[in-house]
C-alpha cells in the first residue's frame, strides 16, 4: 500500500494542516539498516517529519536535511528528503535498546537524549542553504520539532508523529504538522487545542484505521476542512552511485588516496543511508589521483 500526504485548511483556511501516513516508507528504513523497535519509533518519527516539511519544496534541486544529534545512546539521526519526496535516513547507532518508558511505550526520549541540538537545513535555491539550529526538547522528536516551527519559523505549530511497532515490523506510522495563519482567532487554537487533547495519539488513531481526512477533522475540531493537496507518495529511497561516491574521493587530498593504495591496495566504501557497498580496485584509485 502507497503511503500518502494530504494537506488541508480548517477553519475558513485559518488553520492548515499536512497529515502523513508513512507506514510503508518507515519500515522500508527499518529493513535497510535492520533497525531495533525503538531505533525503529526514533527514525520512523524523523523519517515521517521529513516527509511533511518536503511535501512543502518547489524545485526540483530542492532538499532538506533533518539532524538530530543529542547525547543519548542512538548517536546522530539524519533524514534527507528532495522534493519528490524521496527519503533516506541513518542512524548511529541501529541496534540500541532500551527499557520501556513509564507509561509502557518505546523510550524514544531515553534512547535520543535530552541535551543536544536538532539542525534543520534547507537547500532551497537561495545563494546559501537556511539552517535552523534549536536544543532538544525532550527527545521524543515531535515536541522537539514543534518547538523549531515556534522559534526558528515563527509560527505556532502542533506536531504529532507516531510509530506502531509490532512482532512484524511497523505496523502503522504517520504524523501531522498543524500551523495557525496569521489571521487564527484565540478560539480557532482553543478549539484545536481541546481536539489534541480528546483524540490523543497519531499512532492509536491510524491503527483505528481512521483515513488522513478523518484525522484532519479530529484533530481541528472542524468538521468542513477543506482538502487542498492530495496523492503524493512519499517512499524510502537512496540516491546514492558509484559516481557520487566518485567524486566525494576525489575530493580527498592526493595524499590521502595514495595511503589507502600503499595500505590496502582497494577501497570499499559503504553508504551510511542503504549499506550499498561500492569497491574501488587499485586501478580505479590510481585513476582518481591522476585526475586530480
Amino acid at each position: 500500500m502507497k503511503d500518502n500526504i494530504v494537506k488541508f485548511l480548517a477553519y475558513n483556511g485559518r488553520i492548515a494542516i499536512t497529515c502523513a501516513e508513512t507506514t510503508s516508507l518507515v519500515e522500508e528504513a527499518r529493513k535497510t539498516h535492520d533497525l531495533s523497535p525503538v531505533a525503529t519509533a526514533a527514525l520512523g518519527r524523523l523519517l515521517t517529519m521529513g516527509v511533511i516539511m518536503g511535501s512543502d519544496l518547489k524545485s526540483e534541486k530542492d532538499n532538506i536535511t533533518l539532524q538530530i544529534k543529542g547525547d543519548g545512546p542512538i548517536g546522530k539521526m539524519v533524514a534527507v528528503v528532495n522534493s519528490n519526496l524521496k527519503i533516506k535516513g541513518m542512524v548511529d547507532n541501529p541496534q540500541v535498546d532500551a527499557p520501556l518508558n513509564e507509561f509502557g511505550k518505546l523510550d524514544v526520549g531515553g534512547v535520543v537524549g535530552y541535551n543536544g541540538y536538532v539542525n534543520v537545513i534547507k537547500d532551497i535555491g537561495l545563494k546559501e542553504p537556511y539552517i535552523g539550529v534549536i536544543p532538544i526538547s525532550s527527545g521524543e522528536i515531535a515536541e522537539d520539532f514543534a518547538r523549531y516551527f515556534t522559534e526558528s519559523e515563527q509560527t505556532r505549530s502542533a506536531v504529532a508523529l507516531g510509530v506502531l511497532v509490532d512482532k512484524n515490523g511497523v505496523k502503522k506510522a504517520g504524523g501531522y504538522l498543524l500551523t495557525a495563519m496569521p489571521d487564527a482567532t484565540d478560539n480557532d487554537i482553543t478549539n484545536i487545542e481541546k481536539s489534541i487533547f480528546e483524540e490523543g495519539a497519531m499512532s492509536k488513531m491510524l491503527d483505528d484505521n481512521l483515513s488522513l481526512l478523518e484525522i484532519a477533522k479530529k484533530v481541528t475540531g472542524d468538521k468542513n476542512v477543506k482538502v487542498i493537496q492530495t496523492d503524493m507518495h512519499p517512499i524510502y529511497e537512496c540516491d546514492c552511485s558509484k559516481e557520487k561516491i566518485e567524486r566525494a574521493l576525489q575530493a580527498l587530498d592526493k595524499n590521502e588516496i595514495n595511503k589507502i593504495i600503499e595500505e590496502d591496495g582497494k577501497a570499499e566504501i559503504i553508504c551510511h543511508f542503504c549499506n550499498k557497498k561500492y569497491l574501488f580496485s587499485k586501478e580505479d584509485l590510481i585513476n582518481l589521483v591522476n585526475k586530480n
